[in-house]
């Protein structure tokens, strides 16, 4: 038998599964508590669906630069911003519970962050905007396929917008290839670069 050895060690992929049928709040809390050692698993729950993900090395290097980018943008040009990360959001009566990867109170902390980023290396089968609408977050990015989607809720619906409302001036091209580059110094460079005025 040949002994395992750290070169031979590969990072976990983000893996996704929906658990089929119907469970109550109640059950989501039972199989919270039975998972509840279980380190990097993150459980969606949205009307009696629940979803389980496991967080991949790629998954975590995206959002960290991404926040890291978002939050250094923010400083940059004087946009004071409350990172609170992947703080859980749930309620029963609106029958939803999950984590976003990142998350940011702007200005000030009010009932619900004001932006949401959710990085999806695999895509899922619960419904992705519908849980954040239920807590009013009125701007949520996803990155999917090395790009990025904004969306804004106005009416009471998402709708797709090109450019930021809460960061009207980011360039969000720049932001994309930023995150892309291999090495994290060379896309702060570039980044602030991009951003002078």
């Amino acid at each position: 038998m040949t002994p395992l050895t750290l070169d031979k060690i590969t990072a976990i992929a983000e893996q996704r599964f929906v658990l089929p049928g119907y469970y109550t709040w109640e059950e989501l809390e039972k199989i919270e508590a039975l998972t509840a050692d279980a380190g990097n698993l993150r459980i969606t729950y949205l009307d009696g669906y629940i979803e389980f993900m496991t967080v991949g090395e790629q998954h975590e290097m995206i959002k960290s630069i991404l926040g890291f980018l978002v939050e250094l943008y923010s400083c940059e040009i004087g946009i004071n911003i409350i990172p609170v990360g992947s703080a859980t959001r749930r309620a029963k009566e609106k029958s939803a519970a999950f984590e976003p990867d990142e998350s940011y109170y702007i200005g000030e902390k009010k009932e619900n962050p004001d932006l949401a980023i959710e990085v999806n290396i695999t895509s899922g089968s619960i419904d992705k905007l519908e849980k954040y609408k239920r807590f009013n977050i009125p701007e949520v990015w996803f990155w999917e396929n090395n790009q990025l989607s904004l969306y804004h809720l106005k009416n009471d619906n998402y709708e797709q917008i090109n450019q930021s409302e809460l960061f009207p001036d980011l360039d969000i091209n720049l932001l994309v290839n930023c995150v892309l580059m291999p090495s994290i110094i060379t896309a702060r460079t570039k980044f602030l670069k991009g951003i002078e005025k």
